[in-house]
């Protein structure tokens, strides 16, 4: 060894020249404690900016070595008599730091987590990888780690090192493209991100892809988490939920987004501040049971850097957004709807990420988790890139951030959003803008895949669990079983039905002769999907008008056909699932920068809306026929679906156990009196809901809640009623 090597802690000139410039590929291969060629324990640290340094013995701090510097500033050695553990004290501008050194450590992350990782099949990625407080040799510290196949060197960087990348370089486990890190004494809440050094340079610094916390936006950088700090008190709704989530039974979702669904206001009524997940639970939670739903929807809740994409476009697929609290707070008010028999289910987004610079964008510096080919990756409608889950570790990705949704918070459902664009390779494009599969199609293979398998291993993880597809096109077997060839989802949104009632209740009544089947075409493909009825954010925002602002007619006539259009949703075959602030008929579009108008309630008509929503609910949840068939054929008998002069509607809604509810619509302002219906059997026949009824606002005509049967028969049964029919109304019967 000559006298300069000797003098720089046996390093060559090269392995000193890459240290420098940050871009040493094994830093363990030269930092830490080595034997020099002659074999003499050589300790070395590097340092930048520190002042001095010195080995203290692990066991008693006694000072083993002063530390010398060499030829490079910030390289520090010394030489030991022997090989034994160590801490380094450092003394910086700032003052004195001891602390073990991280490339004393051998690696933390276990060969069975890197072959599982690289295979896409590790289901607790969350769990081990990312930022994980543990402990090695005795020593509390954090493991850092993340994949970066083809970066040429990761670090760690921090508050803890001043941002410096050339202080923490990480380890590359190589057959895996997993670099790590183990940084003793650091704990949960501290700050960190990635630097990257790619092929042509050094990246923006990249937020963990798989941190569990984050800071609050518009800061980005990741916070290591512990282990969740919650004790669940929510063991009946968990063991029950089986049961619950049965295709047989009542499922009526309330979606909200939770920032703007109430918050804290200040004098002149602006937003002052978000509710944290705590205080909202306290809210919210006994509106629901007061509405009688059966579960809420939360906008997703992920990490996401601009509000305005109300959670869409996420970049955490790990985090509870930090703008509502911590993810105990999130827990807590999961347990606090459970405890109340709500379920939670929350929206999830797989078909796309935003292109922010510190996210999962050109990762390493290459196209990591997205497609390289913009045809493929680049999301024209939303500007977005598009998961490339063809790849094991990005499919591994997407399938343990679901489960760490179900698994770890108790979520009950997923609603994956924008399932159609993920199908289709030629979604929203145009010829010669789309690449074919490798048949020439224009059908997704990976993309089909990962949900048929993300169907199957949440099935198999988290027992019990609904995952709802929102997809918009006639694609076949979306809830149908994989094993039977579909897709697997337990129910998918009916956006037909949704667009064609919609397009119809905005019709002047005068009109709606002419649209009268796009009420009753929805029955006839009701039963080829397990159906979801939708009434959406989407369809309250951008112009389309509030629910209530949809409806055609003076002020009277918008309230009674919004509640006629609520009650024709409930009580059609399908499951519910309506957007805050339509339960009372906001006028205003949502916005998501504002809470809903709830001074609304103090009028009549907002209230009745309200009211009637709540009697709807446990009609719905009470009354057997409305629910307990809702997917199958068996369960709905039309009367009349074809008095198009009239706007008149009758069908029968059937229990499995044989009891009928008759539903009688009038979709015009007149009142009909004598209205003739056929029914099956009975001597009376009594009102269950009028929809005109008083108490929601209405005008209170109807048949004074009963009628007696008639031996007349009609609409082929043998018996009939005379009914008063309410204008823009819908009554509710059953025999008695």
């Amino acid at each position: 060894m000559n006298a300069t090597t000797r003098e720089n802690g046996g390093l060559r000139q090269r392995d000193l020249n890459a240290l420098a410039r940050a871009e040493h590929a094994d830093p363990f291969a030269v930092l830490g404690a080595h034997r020099d060629a002659g074999g003499a324990v050589v300790v070395r640290a590097f340092l930048p900016t520190a002042l001095h340094a010195r080995v203290l013995s692990r066991e008693d701090d006694r000072v083993l070595a002063e530390m010398q510097q060499g030829s490079l500033p910030g390289l520090f050695f010394a030489y030991l008599e022997h090989d034994q553990p160590y801490r380094l004290q450092i003394g910086w501008a700032g003052g004195e730091q001891v602390t073990e050194d991280p490339y004393s450590f051998g690696a933390q992350l276990g060969d069975i987590d890197m072959h599982l990782f690289n295979e896409g099949t590790h289901r607790d990625l969350a769990g081990r990888f990312g930022a994980q407080p543990i402990q090695a040799e005795g020593v509390d510290g954090v493991c850092f780690s993340v994949w970066a196949p083809n970066a040429r060197r990761v670090s760690v960087v921090g508050h803890f090192n001043n941002w410096d990348g050339r202080r923490h370089p990480m380890r590359l486990r190589h057959g895996a493209g997993v670099w790590e890190l183990f940084i003793p004494r650091l704990g949960p809440g501290e700050t960190y991100k990635f630097e990257v050094l790619g092929k042509n340079g050094v990246l923006p610094l990249k937020a963990d892809p798989l941190a569990r916390a984050t800071e609050l936006p518009p800061s980005t950088s990741s916070k290591v988490a512990g282990p969740l700090g919650h004790e669940w008190g929510d063991s009946q709704w968990m063991s029950e939920r089986d049961q619950r989530h049965a295709i047989s039974a009542p499922l009526s979702i309330y979606e909200l987004h939770a920032g703007s669904w109430r918050c804290e206001v200040d004098d002149v009524g602006e937003v002052a501040r978000f509710y944290n997940w705590r205080e909202l639970a306290e809210r919210l939670v006994p509106y629901v049971q007061q509405l009688g739903f059966t579960h809420i929807e939360l906008l997703p809740i992920m990490e996401h850097p601009f509000g305005g994409s109300w959670g869409y476009q996420p970049l955490s697929m790990f985090a509870p957004t930090s703008r509502y609290g911590t993810a105990e707070d999130f827990a807590a008010f999961i347990d606090a709807c459970h405890q109340a028999s709500i379920g939670v289910i929350l929206d999830w987004v797989p078909a796309h990420f935003p292109t922010d610079e510190h996210g999962l964008a050109q990762f390493d510096g290459t196209a990591l988790y997205e497609y390289a080919n913009p045809h493929e990756g680049f999301h024209q409608d939303w500007n977005t890139l598009i998961y490339n889950l063809g790849r094991n570790e990005v499919r591994g990705f997407m399938l343990a951030s679901a489960l760490h949704w179900l698994k770890h918070f108790h979520i009950d459902g997923l609603r994956v959003d924008a399932v159609a664009s993920m199908l289709y390779r030629d979604y929203s494009r145009k010829a010669g803008e789309w690449v074919p599969n490798q048949y020439g199609g224009r059908e997704n293979l990976e993309a089909i895949e990962f949900l048929r398998q993300l169907n199957d291993v949440a099935a198999l993880e988290a027992p019990g669990a609904l995952i709802i597809a929102e997809e918009s096109t006639s694609w076949p077997g979306v809830s149908q079983s994989t094993q039977q060839g579909g897709l697997g989802f337990t129910y998918k949104w009916n956006m037909g039905w949704m667009h064609d009632t919609l397009h119809y209740i905005q019709n002047d009544p005068v009109h709606r002769a002419h649209h009268h089947n796009e009420l009753s075409f929805g029955l006839v493909y009701a039963y080829s999907e397990r159906f979801v009825l939708p009434i959406s954010h989407d369809e309250v925002v951008h112009g389309k008008h509030s629910l209530i602002d949809k409806m055609p007619g003076d002020r009277w006539q918008k309230f009674a056909n919004l509640r006629a259009y609520l009650s024709f949703m409930w009580l059609h075959p399908g499951k519910k699932l309506l957007f805050m602030g339509c339960e009372f008929g906001q006028w205003r579009e949502w916005n998501h920068d504002h809470q809903l108008d709830w001074y609304l309630l103090q009028y009549s008509e907002h209230q009745g809306v309200q009211d009637l929503v709540s009697d709807l609910n446990r009609l719905y949840r009470d009354v057997p026929a409305l629910h307990d068939q809702d997917c199958k054929p068996a369960g709905f008998q039309w009367l009349i679906g074809d008095d198009a002069q009239n706007s008149v509607y009758a069908w029968l809604r059937w229990s499995k156990d044989g009891e009928p509810v008759l539903v009688v619509a009038n979709f015009t302002p007149v009142p009909r009196e004598a209205y003739r219906v056929g029914v099956p059997f009975g001597e009376q026949w009594q009102e269950m809901l009028n929809s005109d009824a008083e108490r929601y606002a209405g005008t209170n005509y109807g048949n004074g809640g009963a009628v007696t049967v008639e031996h007349l028969p009609s609409h082929g049964q043998p018996l009939s009623l005379s009914l008063n029919l309410p204008p823009l109304g819908i009554l509710v019967m059953k025999p008695v």
